[in-house]
């Protein structure tokens, strides 16, 4: 039995997708999203908060592989505490659980948040960690935490695998996550920043994970990125794939402090978490290049699927969502 946490998220769901192709058990827990209907069978579903440890427990019992993708993504300040405690102690819970369990093997999503993302004059790799100096970001400092909990469980004999993927992009629920930017280019959100950063399909992280969980590696940790684009490029392919007109205002560093502070008094209004955060904008004028030579070294047959074709396919997908 294979248990998945946070099976709701994008890319839990795309997880469970293809352990059930591959004709795998597998036991989800959800926190408050149901899961959507899956066509395969050998699917349980759980309602359980990773907060719930005594719920834990009993979601682990026969289970041998564990992939742990429950995690909250924000950059809105508010939500920080709630933040930490999810992803920390909900992390620790479940480390603990499956020593608890006896499970064979654990693959824990982390995010290229927790190496220091704020590195312009290096590219980044797995021997790197969050520091104050090299991020400006609360969601970068609880996915470095939960981190220490997983390496605190292999410590004391988990096996256990860390993926740290770059921007995640997928057909997810546009209003949340990395899908949001989707819906930023679809109602024609006039800002771009001419930052780089990473971008990599939710298919080829969910592959990924269910290699190197197959595999005898352990104790190691995987930037998981398919390019390195500048975020004017992969929006303005999102906008030609919408049939979309694309970002046209280029965000300087002043105007970046000016649109945060609109967005934070817009989320005040609508009590929804501002598309830019002063977090958010900071990291959009970064340059960062992240390096994925590691996981090619030890998957040496891998490869990742374009971004052009990503983007196309998640349009088209998110396009027949708008339509019904």
């Amino acid at each position: 039995m294979i248990l998945v946490t946070g099976g709701a998220g994008l890319l839990g769901k795309e997880l469970i997708t293809q352990l059930l192709a591959q004709g795998k058990k597998v036991r989800a827990i959800y926190n408050k999203t149901p899961l959507p209907h899956f066509h395969l069978g050998n699917l349980e579903q759980k309602q359980c908060n990773i907060l719930d440890v005594v719920g834990l427990e009993e979601a682990m019992e026969g289970v041998e592989q564990v992939y742990h993708c429950a995690a909250i993504v924000t950059f809105n300040p508010k939500r920080k505490l709630e933040m930490f405690k999810i992803n920390i102690e909900g992390t620790a819970n479940v480390v603990n659980a499956a020593l608890d369990a006896g499970v064979k093997k654990m693959v824990h999503v982390s995010s290229v948040a927790a190496l220091g993302r704020i590195r312009e004059n290096e590219p980044v790799n797995e021997n790197m960690n969050w520091t104050e100096e090299t991020s400006n970001s609360n969601y970068g400092q609880s996915k470095y935490m939960a981190e220490m909990e997983v390496w605190r469980g292999i410590g004391e004999g988990l096996d256990a695998v860390i993926v740290n993927p770059t921007i995640i992009l997928g057909a997810g629920d546009w209003e949340s996550g990395s899908s949001k930017i989707f819906q930023s280019v679809y109602n024609e959100f006039p800002w771009y920043s001419d930052g780089v950063t990473g971008f990599v399909d939710v298919k080829d992280v969910a592959a990924v994970m269910t290699r190197l969980m197959d595999s005898n590696i352990t104790a190691q940790r995987f930037i998981v990125s398919a390019e390195n684009r500048t975020y004017k490029d992969v929006l303005t392919l999102i906008a030609k794939a919408f049939g979309k007109k694309p970002p046209y205002k280029k965000v300087t560093p002043a105007i970046a402090k000016i649109v945060w502070r609109l967005e934070a008094l817009k989320s005040w209004f609508t009590k929804k978490d501002p598309l830019v955060t002063k977090e958010t904008s900071k990291t959009a004028l970064a340059k960062v290049n992240f390096d994925n030579s590691k996981l090619k070294k030890y998957l040496q047959d891998f490869n990742y699927r374009p971004i052009e074709e990503t983007i196309v396919q998640t349009c088209a997908a998110l396009q027949q969502n708008v339509n019904r």
